[in-house]
């Protein structure tokens, strides 16, 4: 299982985008660090990944808990979608405010 593991983040590793947005205007974006981060938690490096990018945990909740709506079309899933979606975006937003002030 470890040895799997290792072999998909590598592989993330090698294949990450580069941020378009920072190479051009030298500030990072809003979603720099995201890759970074899935590949710590594919390394087992859970605190890491929160650091690199605090909403990766809420983001990961937002898409399993959609994922799960399409499948079972839970019946206010709609409203919880949009509080998870307000939720990532605040933690987006005020995360990147204390990183770059």
């Amino acid at each position: 299982m470890f040895n799997a593991m290792f072999l998909i983040s590598k592989g993330l590793e090698d294949y990450m985008l580069p941020c378009m947005w920072k190479k051009t205007f030298n500030v990072e974006c809003m979603g720099c660090g995201i890759q970074r981060s899935i590949a710590l938690i594919t390394k087992g490096e859970f605190v890491s990944a929160f650091y690199m990018y605090p909403a990766i945990y809420t983001l990961i909740g937002m898409f399993a808990f959609f994922l799960l709506h399409l499948k079972f079309q839970f019946k206010i899933g709609h409203k919880i979608i949009l509080g998870l979606f307000i939720l990532n975006i605040s933690i987006i937003v005020i995360s990147y405010l204390i990183k770059t002030f």
